[in-house]
């Protein structure tokens, strides 16, 4: 009985083991492949693969700024990242990121233009719930409109993204713009309302780097990764979450509102995506401004897929976001005939194979993950 026992738990552990090994394996076939494509058509072109790749890496790490601008984007692309995968485990596919990120830019600006006269230690919190507020509401509505009403998250989500745009637009173009001036955008707001950034943090210790939109919310973004991981996987809520996302019948014969949990998920996910405005609006731009989550919220949705839905995977999956945007942008200036549309389809290439392709290589690796696995049987499972 106790072999047998011992024998169940070693079983699962290796389960878990082989899992976990196919799926880095998975993830780095798929990414090596789509480097390789990338290579090819950069070799196309006349130029040299391995000077591209190399440029691409100085970009992103060769320096001070160019790594500061690479976690800044990073930030951005966890924030979004996770706000997909939330909806994700309840099987739901949130594709307004990019407008929840926007109202939650709103949120934002609107308490650091209202409490510019207020300390920082108080803006900044109110500036942290105003950006979840903001960004729940315009998630937990298209959730509601799922929930009691049927209408699919993914058109509604995609609506409200169109929405989002046309009421920053009104509201920058007919209420908040700064007097006298012709640019959509507020005004600047009050030292108080700043978010430090990295350049000046280091200062305070006599270290001077140089100066980069990286800025403290990237510590933010890392907790809230670890919020979300424990909220999912180790709290009732999210064990109710991923049961309504792996068998809705199941959720209701086991007593599980599954309503609710609908559109706490797309809530919880469009407050992370809303957080996107601290980075943003209160780390960089220190103005509500026109555009600002450009492409981010979309972006989200391939992080979150490579990274398997996970917030360790999410973190490394927009690390490589944040490599691919900065070192995208070193090499269309340090070379002539790549220019941003190539580095656009090489990101491009990268999605196709690490997020709908992830499956193409997934038999063999499969076999070959197993083949390795065993003969790793204990000896006290044959007794």
């Amino acid at each position: 009985g106790v072999s047998s026992a011992a024998s169940d738990v070693y079983k699962r552990q290796n389960e878990k083991t082989e899992n976990l090994v196919l799926v880095v394996l998975i993830t780095t076939v798929n990414l090596l492949l789509a480097f390789i494509i990338s290579g090819l058509v950069i070799w196309s072109v006349g130029e040299d693969p391995w000077f591209a790749l190399k440029t691409m890496l100085y970009g992103a790490f060769g320096y001070d700024e160019g790594i500061g601008y690479t976690l800044y984007y990073t930030t951005n692309f966890i924030f979004t990242g996770l706000a997909f995968a939330v909806a994700f485990h309840c099987r739901l596919f949130n594709i307004g990121a990019e407008g929840q990120a926007y109202i939650g830019g709103l949120g934002v600006g609107l308490v650091c233009l209202w409490l510019e006269e207020l300390p920082f230690v108080v803006i900044l919190p109110a500036a942290i719930m105003a950006s979840a507020l903001f960004g729940a509401i315009w998630g937990a509505i298209p959730g509601y409109l799922q929930a009691k009403r049927g209408s699919h998250v993914v058109i509604t989500t995609i609506m409200f993204n169109f929405i989002a745009s046309v009421l920053m637009v009104y509201l920058l173009v007919n209420v908040l713009i700064k007097p006298g001036q012709m640019s959509p955008e507020t005004r600047e707001f009050g030292e108080n309302g700043w978010l430090p950034q990295m350049h000046e943090l280091f200062s305070w210790i006599g270290i001077q780097i140089t100066p980069t939109p990286l800025n403290l919310s990237l510590f933010w973004a890392f907790i809230c990764a670890f919020f979300v991981w424990r909220y999912i996987w180790h709290t009732r809520w999210g064990y109710e979450m991923r049961t309504v996302g792996a068998n809705e019948s199941a959720a209701v014969y086991a007593g599980i509102n599954v309503d609710r949990n609908i559109i706490i998920a797309m809530a919880l996910g469009g407050a992370l995506a809303g957080f996107v405005g601290i980075n943003e609006i209160m780390g960089f731009n220190h103005r509500i401004l026109l555009n600002f989550q450009f492409g981010y919220g979309f972006t989200g949705i391939a992080v979150s897929l490579i990274g398997r839905n996970h917030p360790f995977g999410i973190l490394l999956a927009s690390l490589l976001f944040g490599i691919l945007y900065q070192g995208g942008a070193e090499l269309a200036f340090e070379t002539q005939t790549i220019d941003r549309h190539m580095v656009v389809l090489i990101q491009g290439l990268v999605i196709l194979f690490a997020g709908a392709l992830e499956n193409l290589f997934r038999p063999q690796l499969q076999a070959l993950v197993r083949s390795l696995f065993k003969t790793s049987t204990p000896v006290a499972a044959s007794g």
